[in-house]
């Protein structure tokens, strides 16, 4: 007897969201996972260099989640699987020695649920064992750190997926959980891979004027990116500022000339 097929209005509301797993070692948590996000009404599930996928056991977790294991999208690098992403949040359990805007799972989802309706949004979840790296980190906007028992805070990948995205459905219940107003709503906010090049040119821009030493780096670039990060740049601001880095490399080369 075929189940049937019930329509969830909430998955249409979500449909912005995308689901990073970076890594994953164990092919049996990418179907937890994509479980955990079907439960929610979540379904968009993207792939970075996972160790083992497709596989049997990715299936058998998945429990009736086939249908996003077979749609996933399989990406070579986190700058990949975050192409056209407005708002990006990484789940971690460890706390950075310089300190990440954070947030909770509350708050990121009310976050998402506020942002513009055309921005996509990713919730990036790291390996079972390390989680995710401070570079990695840095191509997020906030931290999402989930409240646990300080003593064993680790939580398994597909629970942690599960808490994400029990939030963000809880989201769409404004009376519940009311939205988190975010500075700037109605804006076009600039992507991911949008900032991941205006990072570029302005570390170039720095060695180009000689204000940093590629040498001695030391957290330059690290505080620059929390700091427009912080600043949620649209795509007007972010062309100004390369406009600004182009002009500046332009003076240095001539500079250098005379």
């Amino acid at each position: 007897m075929m189940e049937a097929q019930v329509n969830d209005p909430a998955g249409m509301e979500l449909s912005h969201l995308r689901v990073v797993l970076v890594e994953t070692t164990h092919p049996g948590n990418i179907g937890a996972a994509a479980r955990a996000m079907k439960n929610m009404g979540l379904s968009r599930l993207y792939l970075v260099n996972p160790a083992r996928f497709p596989h049997a056991d990715a299936t058998a977790r998945a429990s009736g989640a086939d249908d996003l294991l077979a749609k996933a999208v399989s990406c070579a690098s986190l700058d990949e699987a975050l192409t056209g992403c407005g708002l990006v949040f990484g789940a971690s359990a460890r706390l950075r020695t310089i300190s990440w805007p954070q947030v909770d799972p509350r708050q990121c989802a009310g976050m998402a649920a506020a942002a513009n309706g055309n921005t996509e949004v990713a919730l990036v979840f790291g390996r079972e064992h390390a989680g995710l790296t401070n570079v990695e980190l840095e191509q997020c906007h906030y931290l999402v750190h989930i409240p646990a028992n300080p003593a064993f805070s680790s939580l398994n990948l597909a629970a942690a997926v599960q808490i994400l995205a029990y939030e963000m459905r809880l989201s769409l219940d404004t009376e519940a959980a009311p939205p988190v107003k975010l500075d700037r709503p109605d804006t076009t906010l600039a992507t991911a891979d949008e900032l991941a090049g205006l990072y570029r040119h302005l570390e170039q821009t720095m060695i180009d004027i000689g204000f940093l030493d590629p040498a001695r780096p030391r957290q330059l670039m690290r505080r620059l990116r929390r700091l427009f990060n912080r600043a949620h740049l649209d795509r007007m601001e972010l062309n100004i500022l390369r406009g600004i880095l182009k002009a500046a490399q332009a003076r240095a080369k001539d500079s250098s000339r005379g």
